[in-house]
């Protein structure tokens, strides 16, 4: 299927038509759209809705640009596209000169198959070499565009303004938190990040539930990250190999996992069995992030730090983050949204779209406008209201202290303290004295 709204082969073209027929199938029948649906709140149905259409628009315009390279020879809206992607700007000159993957391998002396792999991979796996081979039999002169990328210009230069002081402080957590040896290396450590930026590339922003920040260069993003992606990769043996974004009638059940004592550990296994993999990794101190939603090896990914220790924020940033795998899947997931939720400045839409997603999710808008609880005092009305939902009342407490800005209320209600000390044996599994795990794939 067109992975970031562009189409490179007949394979993603027929997947793409397909699923742009279950799209106008489903918005086009109620029929159709009851079971995608089935159990959400109306507000969370109508952001779906906007989604698929949303999504729709993007695949058509995806097939329309191949057809027109393939057709015509001609690739002006898929160039438009590629954004100066390397990779892309290969696949795209392929389609350009008329030439199947078949053709190609012919020309270059190798399996059909080798292409295919490249093209999966979007080059990313290919030497330089072979690189430059494929780009000379093209016609493809890319250089100019690589001389001012720093993946592109040696390890030391990705890294280049890590400080020392960064560094230690990234070696002093990795080791208090079995990341690495003891006798792992700044060295090692600075080659690592830089590695796996050169494999996933820069978050773009630092996305926060209430702003955003840019945090390109920020080495204990890059390192908070590496961690959580080191791990994710050790689970995925035990998670559904795909995920299907409108596949979304298990989320009231997993809402209501939240009332059970070991709700967040069994959260960790719906979600697996949807294709997501959730991973609770501390931060590095200092980079004050609660979540993050991202995309490794083509599957979602969520981490939560539990920077705040509470039964509250635990279910509200799982549900801000499972927003952004649901609704942002195609048009941000791949460099992925890395939130904090207490900050009090303006938002942008994705993060204002995520933050409506969650709270109709955990307590649905017209029963929130209809209830008492919103303008209780006592704790006894409230939990009614919460057993009502068939929630955690901690859920329900935080909302009023967010709503009515009054962060001493009910502080014994919002379940302190508790959420952490259930995943630090299920961390513990995931912890050697080995280095992080590998630095990028292949």
């Amino acid at each position: 299927m067109a992975m970031n709204g562009i189409t490179l082969n007949e394979k993603e073209a027929r997947e793409t038509r397909s699923r742009i027929s279950r799209l106008t199938e489903a918005l086009n029948s109620e029929h159709a759209m009851k079971p995608v649906v089935a159990g959400l709140p109306p507000e969370v149905v109508s952001q779906v809705s906007r989604m698929m259409k949303a999504e729709r628009e993007r695949l058509t315009h995806a097939v329309e640009a191949y057809e027109e390279a393939k057709d015509t020879q001609r690739p002006t809206a898929l160039k438009a596209l590629v954004n100066r992607d390397l990779g892309l700007m290969l696949i795209v000159a392929r389609i350009a000169n008329g030439f199947s993957q078949k053709d190609l391998a012919w020309r270059l002396g190798v399996k059909e198959q080798q292409v295919q792999r490249w093209e999966a991979e979007r080059y990313g796996q290919i030497s330089l070499k072979n690189y430059h081979r494929v780009a000379a039999l093209l016609g493809v002169r890319p250089w100019a565009d690589m001389s001012d990328q720093p993946e592109l210009r040696g390890l030391d230069k990705v890294i280049d303004g890590v400080s020392k002081a960064e560094i230690k402080k990234i070696l002093k957590h990795g080791r208090e938190n079995s990341w690495f040896a003891e006798d792992f290396t700044e060295a090692e450590l600075r080659r690592y990040i830089a590695e796996n930026r050169i494999d996933f590339g820069s978050p773009g922003l630092l996305r926060t539930g209430l702003n955003v920040v840019d945090h390109t260069e920020d080495v204990m993003l890059h390192a908070w990250r590496a961690r959580v992606t080191a791990r994710a990769r050790e689970a995925f043996a035990g998670v559904e190999d795909v995920h299907e974004p409108l596949e979304l009638k298990w989320m009231p059940d997993l809402v209501r996992l939240s009332k059970e004592p070991h709700g967040p550990l069994l959260a960790v296994e719906v979600l697996a069995s949807q294709g997501i993999v959730l991973i609770v990794e501390p931060q590095v101190p200092g980079l004050k992030i609660d979540g993050a939603a991202f995309i490794v090896d083509g599957r979602p990914i969520i981490g939560m730090t539990l920077r705040t220790d509470t039964v509250d924020n635990f279910w509200f940033t799982l549900m801000h983050e499972l927003a952004h795998v649901t609704l942002h899947f195609s048009t941000g997931l791949a460099v992925g949204f890395y939130d904090q939720t207490d900050q009090e400045t303006s938002v942008d839409e994705q993060e204002e779209e995520a933050n409506r997603f969650a709270s109709n999710l955990l307590i649905p808008e017209e029963r929130w406008r209809r209830s008492t609880a919103r303008i209780a005092k006592s704790a006894a009305v409230i939990e009614r209201f919460a057993n009502e939902l068939g929630i955690h009342p901690a859920i329900v407490f935080g909302r009023i202290r967010k709503e009515r800005g009054e962060w001493s209320l009910f502080t014994n209600k919002i379940g302190r303290n508790t959420v952490k000390k259930l995943f630090v044996g299920e961390a513990q599994k995931g912890k050697s004295d080995a280095p992080i795990l590998p630095g990028p794939k292949g």
